[in-house]
C-alpha cells in the first residue's frame, strides 16, 4: 500500500529542496537570488532601502533566516514585504519556506545556539503530534507550559516513566516550540551518557574544560535526557551541579527526563537530588486502552496506513506497556502491505503482532551484552572484568555480571564461569551469594543493579 498524499508531498518537497540547495552555494546566494526575483513585484530602489542591508543568516531544512539592521526596517519588511518574499521563495523552491527575521543581537544568539540534536526531526516530535491520554495528560500539560513560559515557575521540570512511553518526545517537543517561538534563544539537548563520555574525554586528555561548559552554561533551555545515569559517577555530578546552580540562578529552563522519580536515585548525590526535586516532577504512565488506541491510528496515519478498527482494537488490547512496541507493530505492517502487497486485515495483524510480541516473551540477552552494560555503568573494560585481575574495581563489577547473568538468562553455573576465564562453578556461586548478602545491606548496589537491568532490556 503506497503512502498517503501529505507523506508524499513531504518526501517531493525535501527532494527539490535538496536539488535546488546544489544549484547555490549558501544561504546568501538563494537570498541575492531572491531580490533579483522580487524586481517583479518592486523597484530596485525600493529593494536596495529595504533589504539592501539585510543579510541572510541560515538556510535551514524549511526556512530561511535574515538579519535586518533595525527594529523600525524589521516591522515594515514584515507588514509589507514578508509576503512578497515567501512568494519568491515558493518559486524557486516549489515549497513553503519559512521566513524568519532577527535583529543583530538575536543574530548572535542564534548563531551561538547549540542545535538540539545531530538527528532530531523536529517536524516529527512536535506537542501537535504527541497523543494525550489520561497517563500522560499531566507531564504533556508541564512540558507546553514551559515551552510556553521558559524560566518560569516550572523550572526544573523533571519528567519521569518507564522506557518507551514518550519522555524524548516531549523534550524534542520542548525544543521544537521553543525555536519557533523564539528563534534566537540558544538550546542544547543532550543525553547524560553523552555528557558523562564528553566530560571524560576532556578530563583524558587534559582539554581546557571552559568549553565544554561554555557549551551547557550559556543556554536558555537546557534538556538532559535519561539523567539517571549521572548518579553514581562523581566528577559528572559535580560538573551538572554547577552547571544546574548556574542555569537556575540565572532563570534559565531545565527539563530532565528519567526512568524514576529523584528520591528514587539513591546513587545520586543528597545535593543534586535536592536540586532536582525542587522543581515540578511529573511522570508518565503506560498508556490506557483508549490512548493506545488513538495512538495506534496515529502512527497509521502518518505512514498512510489504513487500518481497520477492528484491528486497531486487536492490537491495543494485546500490546500494553510501551509506545515503541506500538510503533513497532504499524512498521510490520507497513512491511507486509509494501513488500509483500498483503492487504491490512485481522489476519495480517494477528502475524504482526504475535511474532513481536513471542520474539519479545522469549528475549534472554546474551552473558556479552550484560558484561557491556556492567562494564558501561562501573567505567570498566570488560576485558578486565572477565579477566584474572583481582583489584577491588574489577571484583564487585565481576560479581555483579555473574549475579545479573544467573538472574536474566538460562545459563548454567559452569556456563557462566566459562564466560570469566573458565573459572569454577563454585566461584561463581559464591560471587553470587556475595552480591545477595550485598544487596540487602546496600541500597545503593540495588539500584545499581537496577540500572543495568533496565539498560540491557531497553537493548531490545
Amino acid at each position: 500500500m503506497s503512502k498517503g498524499p501529505k507523506s508524499d508531498r513531504m518526501s517531493w518537497t525535501s527532494a527539490v529542496l535538496e536539488k535546488e540547495r546544489k544549484k547555490v552555494n549558501s544561504a546568501a546566494d538563494v537570498w541575492e537570488k531572491l531580490k533579483t526575483m522580487m524586481q517583479s513585484s518592486m523597484t530596485a530602489v525600493t529593494i536596495d532601502t529595504w533589504f539592501g542591508d539585510t543579510e541572510a543568516v541560515a538556510l535551514e531544512e524549511s526556512r530561511l533566516v535574515l538579519c535586518v539592521p533595525t527594529e523600525f526596517k524589521l516591522t515594515i519588511i514584515r507588514t509589507k514585504y514578508l509576503p512578497i518574499i515567501q512568494s519568491a521563495l515558493k518559486e524557486l523552491f516549489s515549497a513553503d519556506i519559512e521566513v524568519i527575521l532577527l535583529l543583530p543581537e538575536e543574530r548572535e544568539n542564534y548563531l551561538k545556539a547549540t542545535p538540539i540534536s545531530a538527528s532530531a526531526d523536529l517536524d516529527r516530535y512536535t506537542f501537535e503530534r504527541f497523543v494525550v491520554g489520561p497517563t500522560n495528560k499531566f507531564a504533556f500539560t508541564a512540558a507546553m507550559k514551559v515551552a510556553d513560559e521558559p524560566g518560569g515557575s516550572y523550572n526544573p521540570l523533571f519528567i519521569y516513566g518507564p522506557s518507551g512511553l514518550g519522555k524524548t518526545h516531549l523534550l524534542h517537543a520542548i525544543a521544537n516550540r521553543v525555536k519557533r517561538k523564539h528563534p534566537g534563544y540558544r538550546i542544547v539537548y543532550t543525553q547524560s551518557e553523552y555528557f558523562v563520555n564528553e566530560l571524560i574525554n576532556n578530563l583524558r586528555y587534559k582539554t581546557d574544560m571552559q568549553p565544554f561548559r561554555d557549551k551547557y552554561r550559556n543556554v536558555d533551555i537546557f534538556l538532559m535526557d535519561d539523567v539517571q545515569f549521572i548518579a553514581g559517577k562523581d566528577s559528572s555530578e559535580e560538573e551538572l551541579f554547577h552547571t544546574f546552580n548556574e542555569l537556575y540562578e540565572q532563570k534559565k529552563q531545565i527539563v530532565f527526563t528519567a526512568d524514576r522519580p529523584p528520591h528514587e536515585m539513591l546513587r545520586l548525590e543528597q545535593r543534586l537530588r535536592t536540586r532536582f526535586e525542587q522543581g515540578l516532577p511529573a511522570d508518565i504512565q503506560p498508556p490506557d486502552y483508549e490512548t493506545r488506541v488513538a495512538l495506534l491510528k496515529n502512527k497509521s496515519l502518518e505512514r498512510g496506513i489504513q487500518v481497520p478498527d477492528e484491528v486497531l482494537a486487536y492490537v491495543a488490547e494485546n500490546i500494553t506497556s510501551n509506545v515503541r512496541q506500538i510503533e513497532g507493530v504499524v512498521n510490520k505492517i507497513m512491511a507486509f502491505t509494501e513488500l509483500m502487497g498483503d492487504t491490512v486485515n485481522k489476519d495480517t495483524i494477528i502475524r504482526a503482532v504475535r511474532d513481536i510480541l513471542r520474539a519479545k516473551e522469549n528475549f534472554l540477552p546474551s552473558a556479552d551484552v550484560i558484561i557491556q552494560e556492567v562494564a558501561r555503568c562501573y567505567e570498566q573494560d570488560p576485558a578486565a572484568i572477565r579477566g584474572k585481575g583481582q583489584s577491588k574495581e574489577l571484583v564487585l563489577p565481576r560479581n555483579v555480571a555473574m549475579y545479573i547473568i544467573r538472574e536474566m538468562t538460562q545459563l548454567s553455573l559452569e556456563e557462566i564461569g566459562q564466560e570469566f576465564g573458565n573459572r569454577h562453578y563454585s566461584t561463581v556461586l559464591n560471587a553470587i551469594n556475595r552480591v545477595e548478602r550485598q544487596m540487602k545491606e546496600q541500597p545503593d548496589l540495588v539500584e545499581m543493579i537496577r540500572d543495568i537491568t533496565n539498560a540491557v532490556n531497553a537493548t531490545y
